[in-house]
């Protein structure tokens, strides 16, 4: 086991994994990344088979230390960073040695980034999980200290790049009907599926709000027993604006839903930043199972995106340091010494 070491924090660190399933029976819900993409694009680029346990930053990063060689994976909202220096790239992974700075600024589209070491993260668990669940308390947002992880199977991989899937820049999510769709009128479910809506600025891990010209109520809310409720839910409050539910998530809601974002969209709602539009389309049942993925399959899916990363020499301060030409040798391995 071996510590990163997290010497300022700026924005909101806190460690994620997939979260906990299998409790809402409890009225725990399951909590975890918002972005789960980000920590399988992560698992990809540090060859892990699922994904791992990785550092989330809410809108800026903060400066990190290691205290042994590791490779580390950047993905989610791309953000600035370098290391000594150097800027380094996002959606990338990169060798990390002790003595290095790495310096992770803020975020330059999307809501949320991702650290993640190549041992992924040796924090304490609760129920299965090591995710912080801020909404009801489980751990803490990361304060400076030893941050421990555990030991990186391949230091020394070659650094790897992955094309993320495009989610940082609102566009089109696609819903599917829940149980109280029909309590939406055919003309307010028209309008709402032809409206543009707009971030706003009230979200946090629980839900973020988006905004229209008009409302979209539904008249026949008035007496709605509370039932469950869970990530990508569209909750609507009582004056037609939606939220989008995201991982730390209630259990049980009140309001009435319109539908449900399926979890391969879910990301783009999640990492819309304040200002960012967006639209929902609502599609079949049918098409949604035909789009639903297991983690590892997403993981599958992934590795074709990820490529050895091709770095600009110009921008490598100990190039003499590199081997540069695969094969070649001094030439006197084969003499009698």
């Amino acid at each position: 086991m071996t510590s990163l070491l997290l010497r300022r924090a700026d924005g909101i660190l806190t460690v994620q994994d997939m979260g906990r399933s299998g409790h809402l029976a409890k009225g725990l819900s399951r909590g975890g990344a918002v972005d789960r993409q980000a920590l399988i694009e992560a698992a990809v680029l540090l060859g892990a088979d699922e994904p791992l346990s990785g550092i989330e930053m809410a809108g800026a990063g903060g400066l990190f230390e290691v205290e042994q060689p590791m490779r580390i994976a950047l993905t989610g909202a791309p953000m600035v960073a370098t290391l000594d220096g150097v800027p380094l790239r996002w959606h990338a992974s990169h060798s990390v040695k002790p003595g290095q700075i790495l310096h992770i600024g803020g975020v330059q589209a999307g809501s949320y980034g991702y650290l993640t070491p190549g041992g992924g993260m040796a924090s304490d668990e609760w129920l299965g999980s090591q995710a912080a669940h801020l909404s009801i308390g489980i751990f803490s947002p990361l304060a400076p200290g030893a941050l421990l992880t555990g030991p990186d199977p391949c230091p020394d991989a070659p650094p790897r790049v992955i094309d993320p899937v495009a989610r940082f820049n609102g566009g089109k999510v696609r819903v599917i009907d829940g149980p109280q769709t029909g309590l939406f009128a055919d003309d307010v479910l028209g309008a709402f599926f032809e409206t543009e809506f707009t971030r706003s600025d009230r979200g946090n891990r629980q839900g973020v709000r988006f905004d229209a010209d008009r409302g979209f109520a539904s008249e026949h809310a008035a007496g709605l027993a509370s039932d469950l409720i869970g990530p990508g839910d569209l909750q609507m409050t009582g004056d037609g604006v939606p939220f989008v539910l995201l991982a730390e998530c209630q259990t049980i809601g009140g309001y009435p839903r319109l539908g449900t974002i399926i979890p391969i969209d879910l990301p783009i709602a999640a990492q819309a930043a304040p200002g960012t539009k967006l639209r929902f389309q609502r599609i079949a049942l049918d098409e949604a199972d035909r789009l639903w993925q297991t983690e590892r399959q997403q993981v599958r899916t992934a590795v074709a995106r990820c490529r050895p990363l091709v770095r600009d020499p110009a921008m490598i301060t100990d190039l003499l340091g590199f081997q540069l030409i695969g094969g070649v040798t001094a030439g006197d391995e084969l003499e009698e010494r």
